[in-house]
């Protein structure tokens, strides 16, 4: 960042001292109002809950454009890296800042391959859990769990471990959230198959059994792989914020990593697909398609408190890139498995054409977001629903390490420590027992 010409001023109404406050720049984007000063100077701080209007940090990797619905990837748009790339190429952009060559492509896919296994002693912790645990519980331990297996890359401040870490999060997350789908329905695990690609091998491994040969379906790998692609990273989002947070005390990346799979569970988060396929299940339910008007009726009604899942984006004010892309994806799917008929599709696709035509969801930019398309992607490849936020942790594990690198590497990280508005009792004095 640098230092801009504009210069901020902060006046009182008491009749204090007006302070000028250094303002910056970035490349792209709105400058901001430098505060780190601001408590010595006036013995106050900022209250902004949610971080609504606060940069919590410099960050050189993902740049969101709400307003124009526009999503940057290290500068390159989210548009051209779906289309044009994979993900293993997107993984080696968000962690090294470029995209890769052919050879260095080459290296970066056979290294990542290297490290697909996870230690045999998983699958002992693995079947610790209940069979009927939701699939994000057993991936918090699962991802918590590799800093014991594997101890010489735990170090954050260790460059080399965090590369080593990097690589190994990356390569064995498919592992993992195939291990926990198969440990629920009660099939062996199947070991990575280095010849496949990344998506592929990761459809292997949740879909195929001892019993006979599997080939994976080329369209629901490129849909598989665009998945990963666009929920590789997206900016300063809770789960993001939560793995620079951790890892700024000093934990080791899978601690933070972990950390950040549990900040992803929320169904305001990575939660939002599963909640999206639960509301239009529920739709079905009650009357399918002839129930839509109504259901969307109910959602317009302030009294109701029923929400419209899946439409809407707190940072996009306009459509989601990422949603047009996934639309493209999911209407590919369904026409390869020939699912365009099927009853909760046709139905999402009415609950759909009500949004984008309505004044009332049109008037409040309430377009259909990533999460309403894939959630209806993976449930017509054959991934549960509670599986639907592992997939998302899958993806966006290249993004948290790509932050989680780059926050360590920052001479002016500190570790994370928000202030607050106390609101509490003031000072008082314990009474004896007998006067209380």
């Amino acid at each position: 960042m640098k230092l801009s010409d504009n210069k901020a001023t902060l006046s009182f109404s008491n009749g204090r001292p007006a302070i000028e406050l250094p303002v910056y720049s970035g490349n792209i984007g709105p400058e901001v109002i430098d505060i780190r000063k601001l408590y010595g100077q006036t013995g106050m701080f900022t209250y902004d809950p949610g971080f609504l209007s606060t940069a919590s940090c410099q960050s050189a990797i993902t740049f969101i454009d709400g307003d124009k619905g526009e999503l940057l990837y290290r500068g390159y748009p989210i548009e051209q890296l779906a289309t044009q790339c994979n993900y293993m190429e997107t993984c080696h952009l968000l962690l090294y800042g470029n995209l890769p060559g052919a050879a260095a492509q080459t290296a970066f896919v056979k290294n990542v391959k290297y490290h697909t296994m996870v230690n045999e002693q998983m699958q002992f912790f693995l079947r610790g859990f209940r069979r009927d645990a939701h699939p994000m519980a057993i991936m918090t331990g699962l991802v918590g769990a590799l800093s014991a297996f594997y101890h010489d890359s735990t170090d954050i401040n260790n460059a080399e471990h965090r590369e080593v870490a990097a690589i190994r999060l990356i390569a064995k997350m498919p592992t993992l959230v195939a291990m926990a789908y198969k440990y629920s329905v009660g099939q062996p695990f199947m070991y990575p198959k280095n010849e496949l690609s990344y998506a592929g091998n990761f459809l292997h491994m949740m879909f195929a059994t001892p019993c006979e040969p599997y080939v994976v379906n080329p369209v629901i790998e490129r849909a598989i792989d665009r998945i990963f692609t666009l929920h590789a990273d997206h900016e300063q989002n809770a789960s993001t914020s939560t793995v620079r947070l951790c890892g700024s005390s000093g934990t080791n990346p899978f601690a933070a990593i972990a950390a950040g799979v549990a900040c992803l569970w929320g169904p305001a988060h990575g939660g939002a697909n599963e909640a999206c396929l639960q509301m239009l299940e529920e739709i079905q339910a009650s009357g399918g398609i002839s129930k839509v008007g109504e259901f969307m009726n109910q959602v317009k009604d302030k009294n109701s408190n029923v929400k419209l899942m899946g439409f809407g984006h707190r940072v996009y004010k306009n459509y989601d890139p990422r949603a047009t892309l996934m639309q493209e994806t999911c209407n590919e799917v369904l026409e390869a498995l020939g699912l365009q008929d099927d009853p909760l599709f046709k139905l999402a696709k009415a609950v759909e054409k009500i949004a984008l035509e309505d004044d009332y969801f049109v008037s409040r930019k309430l377009y259909p977001n990533v999460d309403f398309y894939s959630g209806i992607v993976q449930r017509a490849i054959g991934i549960p629903v509670k599986l639907f936020t592992g997939i998302f942790a899958l993806a966006r594990t290249a993004g948290w390490i790509a932050q989680l690198n780059e926050m360590i590497s920052d001479p002016e990280y500190k570790i994370g420590r928000p202030r607050q508005l106390f609101t509490g009792s003031p000072r008082r004095d314990v009474l004896p027992i007998a006067n209380r």
